[in-house]
Order: C-alpha cells, then sequence, then structure tokens
C-alpha cells in the first residue's frame, strides 16, 4: 500500500452522537480506525524487539486499534490527567472562577508533574472521586486505592478512551486551563509523544515514570480531527531506554496522519 493512501484521519461525529458513543464501552472487537494498519502493524513490529512490557492503543471516532490494550499497569503519574479532571468538576469548582490556591495545587501537579500536589489534589477530593469520574469517561478496567493516586490500574483502551474526550469532560469555564496545562508539560518531561508528534496537530499529554515503569497517554488535534494514543510499558532497563521505546512506537503509529 502505498504511504499517501494511509494518510486518513476522520472528522468528529456530531456532538450528540459522539457523546452517545463514547459514554458506551467499545466492544473488544471493534473496528479499528481506518488507515491505521500499517501505524500499528509497524508499532507492534518495533515493540517486539524491546525489552520489557509494552502495551499501546490508538482510536479515533471510528475505532480503536492497539497491542495488548486491556493489559492492566500501575498508572504512575498517568493519573493525574484524571485528578485535574476530577478536581475542575467538582460542584464547588466548576461554576465559579479558579483562585490561585486551585491553580497553586494544578500546574505544578500538570506542567512538571509534582507528586506533592497531586496528594494533595487527591486528599481534597476525597474516596470514590476517581471512580466517579472513570464511571462517567465510560472506562470498564481503572480501579484505584483511596490514598495511593499512582497505584491506580489503567489499561491503553481505557486511557484512549479518557483522552479522545477529556475537554468534554472539563467544565466549559475552566475547559481552556485545564487543556492549556496538558498542553504546555515543561520541556524536560517532554519526550516520547512530543518528539514524534505530527506537525500540524496540537498536541495534549501526560507521562507516567517511576524506576520501571513509563506510560504517556495523548490526545492530538487539528480542527475536527481528534486521535487518542496511549503507550504503556514496564520492565525497562533505565529510563532512557523506556523514552526512546516510547519514541518509537508513537513515531510508528502516528505515521498515517505524519506530513
Amino acid at each position: 500500500m502505498a504511504a499517501g493512501s494511509v494518510r486518513l484521519v476522520w472528522r468528529t461525529l456530531p456532538a450528540v452522537l459522539a457523546a452517545l458513543v463514547l459514554l458506551a464501552a467499545d466492544p473488544a472487537g471493534a473496528a479499528a480506525p481506518r488507515g491505521w494498519s500499517d501505524g500499528v502493524a509497524a508499532a507492534r513490529s518495533y515493540a517486539a524487539g524491546r525489552a520489557g512490557t509494552v502495551a499501546f492503543a490508538i482510536r479515533t471516532q471510528r475505532g480503536i486499534a492497539g497491542e495488548a490494550p486491556d493489559r492492566a499497569f500501575d498508572s504512575a503519574s498517568v493519573t493525574k490527567a484524571m485528578l485535574l479532571a476530577a478536581y475542575l468538576r467538582q460542584p464547588a469548582v466548576s461554576g465559579r472562577a479558579l483562585r490561585p490556591s486551585d491553580r497553586n495545587l494544578l500546574t505544578p501537579m500538570i506542567r512538571w508533574s509534582s507528586n506533592r500536589d497531586a496528594s494533595r489534589v487527591n486528599h481534597r477530593l476525597g474516596p470514590g472521586a476517581l471512580d466517579r469520574l472513570a464511571r462517567r469517561a465510560g472506562m470498564t478496567a481503572f480501579t484505584t486505592l483511596p490514598e495511593c493516586w499512582s497505584c491506580s490500574r489503567i489499561t491503553a483502551r481505557d486511557q484512549t478512551r479518557f483522552f479522545l474526550r477529556i475537554d468534554g469532560l472539563l467544565p466549559r469555564r475552566h475547559r481552556a486551563y485545564g487543556m492549556g496545562l496538558l498542553e504546555r508539560v515543561v520541556p524536560r518531561h517532554r519526550w516520547g509523544v512530543a518528539l514524534a508528534a505530527p506537525q500540524g496537530w496540537r498536541l495534549y499529554f501526560k507521562g507516567g515514570w517511576t524506576r520501571a515503569i513509563d506510560h504517556q497517554v495523548a490526545l492530538l488535534v487539528r480542527g475536527r480531527e481528534r486521535v487518542a494514543v496511549a503507550v504503556l510499558t514496564s520492565g525497562n532497563p533505565s529510563h532512557a531506554y523506556a523514552t526512546e521505546t516510547l519514541r518509537g512506537v508513537f513515531g510508528r503509529l502516528l505515521a498515517p496522519v505524519s506530513p
């Protein structure tokens, strides 16, 4: 197949239909996004040659494709995007202007991945907040512990489901602020998808990493076109090795929309 023939992206469905589709759990055998077969095959072949465990998913409004998209991983800091949405959706927050105290928690939590502020946000939200958000987003495999946000269990399938509609899950009043944080992650954390994202697309993402875990989840937007992608890894020999794995998988997955 010629390279140009796979450069297909899909526009969003009308708002009402999209909401109905995304609230429902997609079947395990949902049709793959048309045009992504080559990118997924290349990413799968590359991941098979890397050390550790790699799972990924790519999703458009037309479907999802990937490798081991239902494999569960500890979330590390990926959960901070969910903490952001849950915090902004609180009835006591969603209808008023953000205060400096709100911004002083959320901005460092997302832009430079402050664990201390994430723990403060999680404590303020209280038990059940992330579970409620997960249900609202249609996530079917997400689990968490009340006092351990980084111990949450995530899958690539669920994370692409969440990120594809993350802006719609943020209250309108705070949508630009929340998405702006995800778009302006500090330079020292911009590896993997930030290096592989094609030109002409706006990138919103969150990563999570520990000694052996490195994940990234992202939404790419160009006009009305939307692509959500997640790459989750564990058992990496080093952080440097993991960031190269992320870049390699994302680069191949996103090749169908690259210039």
